[in-house]
């Protein structure tokens, strides 16, 4: 299994901090939870119903024409590949390792490509994956670009897969209206935007056809009933004023999130409203720095560089900009 961030009790264990005095970074998801509703003590009690109308409230809040819901979009990223032909499959580099993994897998021939390359390559792939915005770098498409790729590829039976697990804040980037196109699969996550990864909550977005043939592949009961009953709440329209405010102080963080790295000479490459990402070549030994302070923040190796997601409380933006100020002191 790949290594992603989030890891925080081997990370404890290993430089002897208790789990309870650990400020955790590194997973780029939403600080501070949704408010979690009242959950009726049936939906406990009796096998999920796929007829409650959650696929229809995230099509509502996404834009979108169809969708699946799926125990988090991981389920899909792992499923999907293994429906499809072996072919040539174009893979964003870096991005989210999953992906690459999981068609791989499948037996595809994989072909990882800088966000630079995918244009010239493009003509000699059955499928491209990316995500918008990236995972980690923070690079973005814009949606003329990307539905042109689909064309091409469309045109030749094959597939463009966007991962929007980041979008939340900044829906001008999605492709969810046009996913109904043959060709063409958009995923959503759930939990990253809502601070609720927990619930394992995604859904994908894409024609019937493949939804079809997706649902079948997943099996009876894929989202449990809770997990269900809290994404029908707050996809619902009634909650659609609570997530533009949400959206809008997430990008108000991200921003400071930025200003804070710039103020201590460690000026980002890119992010998003939930993490901002450093290429850095003493990354490793930054990210000791703060391990040992009982701050988390995630490591990648290819590039050298790491990720940092948003800070909770005022405490903790303060714990973070004092761990930084020490870092720079001689």
């Amino acid at each position: 299994m790949l290594e992603h961030g989030g890891r925080l009790r081997a990370t404890a264990q290993r430089y002897g901090i208790p789990l309870a005095d650990w400020l955790d970074l590194s997973t780029g998801i939403a600080p501070e939870p949704w408010p979690l509703p009242s959950i009726p003590l049936e939906v406990w009690a009796r096998l999920p119903e796929d007829d409650d109308g959650l696929e229809a409230a995230a099509c509502a809040a996404y834009g979108a024409r169809h969708a699946l819901a799926v125990a988090g979009s991981q389920a899909a990223i792992q499923t999907l590949p293994q429906l499809l032909p072996g072919g040539r499959v174009g893979v964003l580099a870096p991005s989210y390792a999953e992906h690459a993994q999981a068609w791989q897998r499948a037996g595809h021939e994989l072909v990882r490509l800088s966000a630079a390359a995918i244009d010239a390559a493009l003509d000699d792939l059955d499928a491209l994956v990316l995500a918008n915005p990236n995972n980690p770098t923070g690079e973005r498409f814009a949606v003329a670009q990307l539905l042109d790729w689909h064309a091409r590829l469309a045109a030749r039976g094959g597939l463009l897969l966007v991962d929007e697990a980041f979008a939340d804040c900044t829906p001008e980037l999605s492709l969810a209206a046009h996913s109904d196109r043959p060709g063409l699969v958009v995923l959503r996550s759930f939990g990253k935007f809502f601070g609720l990864a927990g619930v394992r909550l995604g859904f994908v977005l894409a024609a019937p056809t493949l939804l079809a043939r997706l649902r079948e592949a997943l099996g009876p009961w894929p989202v449990s009933g809770p997990a269900r009953a809290l994404g029908l709440q707050a996809l619902g329209t009634g909650q659609a004023g609570a997530r533009r405010r949400r959206a809008a102080e997430l990008q108000r963080q991200g921003a400071a999130l930025a200003g804070l790295l710039r103020a201590h000479d460690l000026p980002p490459a890119g992010g998003t409203a939930l993490f901002q990402w450093l290429p850095y070549p003493d990354a490793a030994a930054l990210h000791d720095f703060l391990a040992r302070r009982g701050i988390l923040v995630r490591l990648f190796n290819e590039p050298t560089s790491l990720r940092f997601g948003l800070p909770g409380s005022d405490a903790d933006w303060q714990r973070l900009a004092q761990a930084l100020a020490e870092y720079r002191q001689p």
